[in-house]
């Protein structure tokens, strides 16, 4: 996590205060001290020394800085002997309108993400939307988390299924092509990063994952990453900058569902998985030494380096030895935050610390967001939610605010469609028994059992909905 626009502007304003203080003290006459001083000195404690408000004109707009021609010791905060003229201060007129916004903003803020599981798109949820017109509409599948949205300031899901177009015709499990209405809905919603790197990105070939992209660049307030239209962009780091503070989103997966990475697709899609690059064959327990050699450029170029990567056993609830190998790997390459998806069954949450002391929180999987899966243990899902705090020294993560909402998916059977989501700690038996996965996967659900599950998995990174939202 990078400080050193935040060091420089600690370093060079007690400089500039402290010359343009003796710059102008020869030439300041003050306005003459009252008898009593005793009301200035409770004045001056009750000041903050580090903030120094300068007058500015009525019509300043923005973070343009109008010196007065004339400040007096006593009006300025704090009492700090200090005035600033045109004349007199060219020292702090050059520098001072550089530091003034940052002085303007609070000594601390936080900044929020927030990230949702595989948005996996099977039949049953693609029918879900379309509307009695013969259009489709999605907007229903990210209505119950709106007000997480609203807070969270990055907001990132999986989109596990190509949008390949939809002159292709729509498709589920196991070459899933997912409606573009989809992308448009998870725009509509507030995401603004979209993962695409997943075993299905190639479930359409060049042309689906090429398709996909192109959908993608109608909505460019959404940041889409994992897959590029142009290999010579692999290279690039995508960034995404709140409130001054730059977080560097990578996104990978292990394959696309082959053995060997075809050669239409290779430079298309970011491969976690180091492969042979004369016989393209995937060896799924080595890390891609471009996935390091990424974090590490990432990690000169952003406060947070932010991974998430699309690995892990399916239906299997403990990370393997290569998960948590690679999460080690990447850690000690500079990630702060790993976030993974794939599994379709939630994973625990730990600090993964490296061999150089760098440390990185890894959630090995969030299982899914929507689906129509079978598995009881399935419809457990997990939202991330980590608090960054980002002050003059730099930034970190408050482990207080930090952690995972559980969630269920609910959706019905006869025919097979998407409910709700539910937050877990809000689930009743009474909606499990209502749940479509009894009918549609002869599966008898228990909400205790889903809690019961959750605590075993995520512990204490637990947040209930009321530590989350004001």
């Amino acid at each position: 996590m990078k400080t050193l626009k935040n060091i420089l502007i600690c370093i060079i304003l007690p400089i500039t205060l402290f010359l343009t203080a003796s710059i102008t003290a020869d030439d300041a006459q003050p306005a003459a001290a009252p008898a009593d001083t005793s009301a200035g000195t409770e004045s001056a404690g009750d000041t903050d020394v580090n903030t120094v408000t300068l007058p500015v004109s009525d019509t300043a707009v923005g973070t343009d800085v109008v010196l007065a021609d004339i400040v007096t010791a006593a009006e300025m905060p704090g009492n700090l002997g200090l005035y600033l003229a045109n004349d007199f201060s060219p020292l702090a007129k050059d520098i001072l309108p550089e530091v003034m916004p940052e002085m303007d903003k609070p000594i601390s803020r936080e900044i929020t993400l927030m990230a949702v599981g595989d948005n996996l798109m099977h039949m049953g949820i693609v029918t879900s939307g379309k509307q009695a017109d013969g259009s489709y509409d999605y907007s229903m599948l990210y209505a119950d988390i709106a007000d997480f949205l609203e807070a969270a300031d990055i907001k990132v899901i999986n989109q596990e299924t190509i949008l390949g177009g939809n002159e292709r015709g729509f498709s589920g499990y196991p070459r899933f092509n997912s409606p573009t209405e989809v992308g448009d809905a998870i725009a509509a919603a507030g995401f603004n990063v979209v993962l695409h790197a997943s075993n299905h990105s190639a479930d359409q070939g060049i042309a689906g994952l090429l398709s996909c992209i192109a959908f993608w660049k109608t909505h460019p307030e959404v940041l889409m990453v994992g897959i590029f239209d142009d290999p010579s962009e692999a290279g690039e780091i995508p960034l995404l900058t709140i409130d001054d503070v730059t977080f560097a989103i990578l996104n990978y997966t292990y394959g696309p569902n082959a053995e060997i990475l075809p050669s239409s697709i290779e430079g298309h899609l970011n491969m976690l998985c180091a492969y042979d690059e004369r016989t393209n064959v995937i060896d799924f327990t080595t890390l891609n030494p471009q996935v390091i050699a990424d974090i590490e450029k990432a990690d000169a170029l952003a406060d947070v380096v932010l991974v998430f990567p699309h690995w892990g056993t399916e239906y299997v609830t403990t990370p393997s030895t290569y998960q948590k190998e690679f999460a080690r790997q990447m850690t000690e390459a500079g990630a702060d935050i790993i976030i993974g998806t794939h599994p379709h069954v939630v994973q625990p949450i730990e600090w993964v610390e490296a061999d150089n002391g760098n440390k990185a929180l890894c959630y090995y999987s969030l299982g899914n967001y929507v689906s129509t899966q079978k598995d009881a243990i399935s419809m457990l899902e997990g939202m991330a939610w980590v608090t960054f705090e980002a002050t003059a020294g730099g930034v970190t993560i408050d482990t207080e605010k930090s952690g995972v909402i559980p969630l269920v998916c609910q959706y019905k059977s006869g025919p097979v469609r998407f409910d709700h989501i539910y937050l877990l700690e809000d689930y009743t038996q009474e909606l499990a028994d209502a749940h479509g996965i009894r009918g549609y996967g002869g599966v008898s659900l228990k909400a205790d059992k889903l809690k019961e599950w959750s605590a075993e998995i995520f512990g204490d990174f637990v947040l209930p909905k009321s530590q989350v939202l004001p």
